[in-house]
């Protein structure tokens, strides 16, 4: 019996050492990008480009990488796919602000490591800078607004800060724009107003002309 056990015992050892020892298939793959194990944000401005290199650490066989921006994929050349691969994001723009490249394990793409651009740049603004309207109608000043940082903004009317009066003054913000309505327009009302729009890189502003014409002007 003793003996028996002793077998059992010896073979159990021998499976073991067999198991530890068995090329491992689903072996733990980590991505780095640029060196980086984890998702990261990149920081970077408008004109530059960047280059993001994807690795396979822990590699026990050749290893297909696929790349993709946001949720399409990127076509990458035969010989930057295995094991390494790179892509290279050139004239970066405003419009990048915001988007991801992620870096997939080609037989398991739940094994993945993203960049995010942080693409920063001072306010960008545009409008319809000139209007014409009527005494009494209503009126809606529209500044588009694009920063990054998130810029602070203001109205200013004939370069003073705008008085608001509650009854006929309403201004609404976005992420994307900066607007001031104006409810039965007076004759006061005429000016220019300005759409400030401040951030820690840099004060931009834009001027709106506002003509209030008589009921019985042309």
């Amino acid at each position: 019996m003793a003996w028996k056990s002793s077998v059992i015992m010896q073979m159990g050892r021998f499976l073991l050492l067999v198991i530890l020892f068995l090329p491992r298939e689903m072996t733990s793959s980590v991505l780095t990008v640029n060196g980086k194990t984890e998702n990261y944000i990149l920081d970077t401005t408008p004109g530059s480009q960047a280059s993001l290199i994807c690795a396979v650490q822990n590699h026990t066989r050749e290893e297909e990488l696929l790349w993709y921006r946001e949720e399409g994929r990127v076509d990458l050349k035969s010989g930057n796919k295995i094991n390494s691969s790179s892509v290279c994001v050139s004239s970066i723009s405003e419009n990048d602000n915001g988007i991801s490249f992620t870096c997939r394990l080609g037989r398991d793409q739940s094994v993945s490591i993203s960049v995010v651009l942080n693409v920063t740049f001072p306010p960008l603004l545009s409008g319809n800078d000139f209007q014409t309207v009527e005494e009494g109608s209503n009126v809606k000043l529209v500044c588009n607004v694009k920063a990054n940082p998130q810029a602070q903004m203001m109205w200013y009317k004939n370069s003073s800060l705008l008085d608001l009066e509650k009854s006929r003054h309403q201004i609404q913000q976005t992420s994307e724009s900066f607007q001031l309505s104006i409810t039965k327009v007076e004759k006061s009302d005429n000016g220019t107003y300005s759409c400030i729009a401040k951030s820690s890189l840099k004060t931009e502003s834009l001027d709106f002309h506002l003509i209030v014409k008589a009921l019985h002007e042309g």
